[in-house]
């Protein structure tokens, strides 16, 4: 009985911005009742990791870049999830740090977690299915509240997000 309850809990979700350029805005999300933001959780994760800061800093160059410079351009990004939804990854080349993300155009970015991919594929890693499958949800649920005009992305920015809230 726990269990069916626990599988049926909704979570909130907000969408925050994280930092915003002439050409593009950087965004994440935040779980209801998390001090942290899914982002800052991925930074925190690999920040005091001396065989992974350096790929943590070479992602985080390279979004700065994107922010600063060129837009979040498709061919940085590696597409993941499947077929018609925002779901890519921010990899490496020459390490299996992946950063999950939710692509919305060329200066919308919405970051989520991530992890080191030792498996073949996300789906096989519990917690980088995890990441997955709430950007996938959260696209859904984001593509409903534009439909509906609830939420619009204007260039640089998302629109009515300080006002809505996604329940996963």
């Amino acid at each position: 009985m726990h269990l069916k309850t626990k599988h049926k809990k909704m979570t909130k979700v907000k969408i925050e911005e994280v930092q915003k350029t002439d050409i593009a805005g950087l965004f994440t999300i935040c779980f209801e009742g998390d001090d942290a933001t899914e982002f800052q959780k991925f930074i925190e994760k690999f920040k005091e990791d001396a065989t992974r800061k350096e790929d943590l800093s070479v992602i985080l160059t390279a979004i700065n870049r994107m922010l600063t410079a060129s837009g979040f351009l498709e061919r940085y990004f590696r597409p993941e999830g499947k077929m018609g939804d925002h779901v890519v990854a921010l990899p490496i080349e020459r390490t299996r740090m992946r950063l999950y993300c939710l692509r919305m155009s060329d200066s919308v970015l919405i970051v989520g977690n991530g992890g080191m991919k030792s498996t073949k594929t996300y789906e096989e890693d519990e917690s980088l299915n995890g990441y997955v499958i709430t950007l996938q949800r959260l696209d859904k649920l984001l593509g409903q509240a534009m439909k509906s005009g609830k939420v619009t992305i204007e260039e640089t920015i998302i629109t009515g997000i300080d006002k809505t809230e996604f329940e996963l």
